[in-house]
This record gives structure tokens, sequence and C-alpha cells, in this order.
């Protein structure tokens, strides 16, 4: 039996934003940018058309949720020690003594622990399946998500349906 995958991957699949991570336990990086880049790729039986998705509605759904975290500050709501409070029209983040603030309208606060390439793209995946599963018909087996920090620096998540 053969194996199908549909992947979508665009020039315009592309978000700016900022983040900051912290890793070996204390440490926190500077607040910085990146370009990132979305690719998607499903898996599963082709359908009564031969597609296993349809690429235009995969494209749709994945762009708008590039557009969800485009030109935003990327905020990790279930972070251990990194701290968000959200107020009426900011967002506050702390992390031991250090403390940033924002306009509510700048910053995109997901439901993650940290806003690594990984958890970004298990974030896309997991909003990815949902579409997917709403889909009349589907078949769909596996979804997954990639996202590039940097120029070949990928994180990837892949969920089953």
């Amino acid at each position: 039996m053969p194996e199908f995958r549909v992947r979508v991957t665009k020039d315009h699949l592309v978000f700016s934003a900022a983040h900051f991570i912290t890793f070996n336990g204390n440490i926190c990086e500077r607040l910085h940018g990146h370009n990132w880049r979305v690719a998607v790729e499903l898996t599963g039986p082709l359908d009564e058309n031969s597609y296993v998705f349809d690429f235009i509605a995969l494209r749709d759904a994945t762009q708008k949720l590039v557009h969800e975290l485009d030109h935003k500050v990327l905020l990790p709501l279930q972070h251990p020690t990194i701290k968000v409070e959200v107020g009426p029209k900011e967002v506050e983040a702390k992390f031991e003594d250090r403390r940033w603030v924002f306009p509510l309208e700048d910053c995109a606060l997901l439901p993650i622990a940290n806003t690594t390439a990984e958890l970004l793209a298990d974030w896309f995946a997991k909003h990815l399946c949902e579409v997917v599963r709403a889909w009349p018909g589907q078949q769909v087996k596996y979804v997954q998500a990639e996202v590039e920090e940097n120029f070949g620096q990928w994180g990837i998540c892949k969920l089953e349906v």
C-alpha cells in the first residue's frame, strides 16, 4: 500500500515575531526576533477526489495561524518560571529580576511552556488537527508542522489526528 502525503510551504507562510526562551534551568535569552517560516504536511489515504486533503484549505488554515503570530511578541502562558500577567491594555512578563511590559495588542499569548520552535510547531499541529477533524469525510492520519526559526533550524511536531 502506498503512503500519501501533502505538503504546503509558501513564501507567505512566514511570520515576524519576537520571543525569548529559557534553557538550562535559569538562563533566559534576551528579547529578540526572527522571520519564522512554516511548513505543514498531512499523511493519509486518498479520498474520492484522489486527495489526501485539499491544498487550498490546508494553505488557508495555516495562513490564518501565521497571521495570529505575525508582528507579535510570543509569550508562553504555561512556563514554570516566566510569569505572564494580562491586564486590560498591557501584558507584563517577569523572569527572576527581569520585567517586560508590552501593549496587549502586540502579544500572542500562547498555551505553551516555552516559545521554542518545537513547541510552536506543536501549537500549529494541534490547531491543524482541529481543522482536519472538522473537515467532512477526512481520513488524515497524521499532521506534521515544521517551524523554521533561522535558516536551516527547524522545530518539527508530528501528531496523530
